[in-house]
């Protein structure tokens, strides 16, 4: 018998979520007037992709929306997180908005809502327009303004409906991991435009969310983040010292700014670059947040490595330690210890876990179920977590599990799937894993308590 999760200290409107993002799961690349992204670019180019995968056809999301709304319902979820693909609304970047592209997402707002589940809209999820990277892309100071601009379009068309906004999704993927390590799109291995991407990515923030509250009064705007703890391998001063690099690398550099405490100046010593700042930029940066967004995989632990690339910091891989399918470790603390974190030195007001998830190699069993008993385990110890957290005053308000279907895992291509619910890529069936019953169990769970409570 599976034993019950302490969830007494989530509030009673808690937002039970799932998660996926557009490139990973829609297909569709060239219909309906969508131009290519940065993503079909980089999936496309030989060797970048694990077995050279791409996003072509993905789960076919686009095509399968309804099929995969009523998995939501039958997961007893009440909120989505999705994104919208650049490239789809705005096929030239800067306009004008292809109108049968918008199309999609507002039936998909429409039906969403019919369901019963609440639409949560991630305005950019790293699919830049292809003739924007062709024009410098993030480096560049103008595609923050472009970004503000498809925000505005996307608040007009859809902000009666849609009240829950994130401008960005991990903006340090998109500026570390595809400019400074070159494993992400658009691939690049340079420090200068890695820094240069970041900062423009956090004006557009700013920028975006002012223009989705121009578009949409009452919007409730936020950031997603992706978060590790970071703790030194052993006791070298030097070890310590990196994993304070560490810290502003993954974390302060991207918190510090939007909480109006600029960019961190043990960064900028680390970095060496200077900051393509105009007057006004940090208030805008700083533009209030109304939630704060927290995806957490996994802790860090590093040491020192004066040879490598910024912040010259390696991950430590620590013996006897749970992993993951991605080979990454299982730390449900950590989740904790973010969201506290967040409460405490931040001063977060609401806080919503966007993202958590786990990768296993599932097997479909010849009786057609897939049991997953790793995943759900992943699970629980994470909700138990945030349980935790929330006793100790996070503000949590809502968890999204990372992800409603297997998809196309970036890099990793297809080989590496988070789903709840299984995809056989060649047929498109769609399976409900053990986890995605487990998660419904404890949907119900605390529903249950909280009907209990009322009574």
């Amino acid at each position: 018998m599976t034993k019950p999760i302490d969830l007494a200290a989530l509030p009673h409107n808690f937002a039970w979520g799932t998660a996926t993002s557009a490139y990973q799961i829609e297909g569709a690349v060239a219909e309906d007037g969508r131009s290519p992204s940065i993503w079909d670019t980089f999936s496309h180019t030989p060797g970048k992709i694990d077995h050279d995968d791409h996003g072509d056809i993905a789960c076919d999301h686009y095509h399968r929306r309804h099929e995969d709304i009523a998995l939501m319902k039958q997961l007893g979820t009440n909120a989505y997180r999705f994104s919208v693909a650049w490239p789809r609304v705005m096929p030239q970047g800067d306009g004008p908005v292809n109108g049968k592209g918008l199309d999609f997402y507002d039936q998909l707002v429409d039906e969403l809502l019919a369901a019963g589940i609440t639409p949560s809209l991630t305005v950019y999820h790293w699919d830049l327009p292809q003739v924007l990277q062709d024009r410098g892309g993030w480096p560049e100071r103008d595609t923050a303004h472009h970004l503000a601009a498809y925000a505005s379009a996307l608040a007009e068309r859809l902000g009666d409906r849609v009240h829950h906004w994130a401008t960005l999704n991990e903006p340090l993927c998109s500026a570390w991991i595809g400019h400074l390590e070159g494993r992400m799109a658009p691939g690049l291995t340079d420090l200068t435009a890695a820094v240069r991407a970041s900062y423009h990515l956090l004006l557009g923030h700013g920028l975006a969310a002012q223009a989705i509250r121009a578009a949409a009064p009452g919007a409730q705007v936020g950031i997603v983040n992706n978060l590790s703890t970071v703790e030194p391998a052993g006791e070298r001063p030097e070890d310590i010292a990196a994993a304070r690099r560490m810290d502003g690398h993954t974390n302060r550099w991207w918190l510090d700014p939007v909480h109006g405490r600029g960019f961190p100046a043990d960064m900028l010593d680390v970095y060496g670059v200077e900051l393509p700042e105009r007057p006004g930029d940090l208030d805008s940066i700083a533009a209030p947040l109304d939630w704060l967004g927290l995806n957490y995989y996994f802790p860090a632990v590093v040491a020192d490595d004066p040879s490598g690339p910024a912040p010259y910091a390696r991950q430590v891989r620590r013996p006897g330690v749970p992993r993951t399918g991605m080979d990454w470790e299982v730390d449900a603390n950590g989740i904790e210890a973010l969201l506290l974190r967040l409460t405490n030195e931040y001063g977060a007001r609401k806080l919503y876990v966007t993202e958590n998830g786990s990768a296993y190699p599932d097997v479909l069993s010849a009786d057609g179920t897939v049991d997953d008993p790793e995943r759900a385990r992943y699970l629980e110890k994470h909700l138990a977590a945030c349980a935790r957290a929330a006793r100790k005053g996070a503000p949590l308000a809502g968890y999204f599990a990372w992800s409603l279907l297997d998809n196309f895992e970036w890099a990793y291509g297809y080989d590496k799937r988070f789903g709840l619910v299984h995809v056989d890529y060649t047929t498109q069936r769609r399976t409900i894993k053990g986890s995605g019953h487990r998660y419904a169990d404890i949907i119900r769970g605390h529903r249950g308590r909280r009907s209990d409570h009322a009574a």
